[in-house]
């Protein structure tokens, strides 16, 4: 079963008028940063396959952007770096990226979907959905949009750090990925405390291109 429109009718019954939907992308990896999405769809927008974009394959999610950019009233991008996570904490610093998103957003909206978060510093009215990414169509979107946002910024890194596959493996803790991280150690982009990296030695970061 595909998302519906069935949350963000409701915001708009409530007299909420820019509904947006957020969601977040690289909670879990080893490496690279936590980006977040904020996304107003229009009343009634049909979008051709949208789920939640763990369900959705990679031509489709391509696809898929586009079309949430050309039909949104609005979209915004942000993210948190591995150093922010580290500082602060992967929840944390994902509140950090979503509220990075919403200043980005234009125009600024007046009510929020959330997938099973709320943002107890953002001064805006807010609804956190179980599942939200699979159940709203604005919470769906805004996963469309982190995820292929985060895989381009993933692409971007394995033309800097070629030896872990990040193209590949996008930072997630793959055998693949667990294999060439003991092989070469940490670089910059991976988390400093998250395990096994924190396991290898912070002292071991560097720049690395064999």
């Amino acid at each position: 079963m595909e998302p519906t429109d069935y949350f963000e009718t409701e915001a708009l019954r409530c007299e909420y008028r820019l509904v947006a939907g957020l969601d977040e992308a690289g909670r879990g990896p080893l490496a690279g940063p936590v980006v977040a999405a904020a996304v107003i769809l229009p009343r009634h927008c049909r979008l051709s396959g949208l789920n939640d974009s763990k369900q959705v394959p990679e031509p489709v999610r391509e696809r898929l952007f586009g079309e949430i950019v050309r039909q949104a009233v609005g979209v915004g991008i942000g993210a948190a770096s591995e150093r922010e996570i580290d500082a602060l904490n992967i929840l944390e610093a994902t509140r950090l990226a979503m509220g990075r998103a919403i200043q980005a957003l234009i125009p600024k909206p007046d009510f929020l979907l959330l997938d099973a978060l709320l943002l107890p510093s953002v001064p805006l009215p807010q609804r956190a959905i179980i599942k939200g990414d699979t159940l709203s169509v604005s919470i769906a979107a805004a996963s469309i949009l982190a995820k292929v946002s985060r895989d381009r910024l993933m692409r971007n890194y394995d033309l800097r750090y070629p030896q872990y596959h990040f193209k590949v493996n996008k930072g997630y803790a793959t055998p693949e990925h667990l294999r060439l991280l003991a092989r070469h150690g940490p670089c910059e982009a991976h988390r400093r405390t998250f395990t096994p990296v924190k396991s290898l030695g912070a002292d071991g970061y560097r720049e690395r291109t064999e």
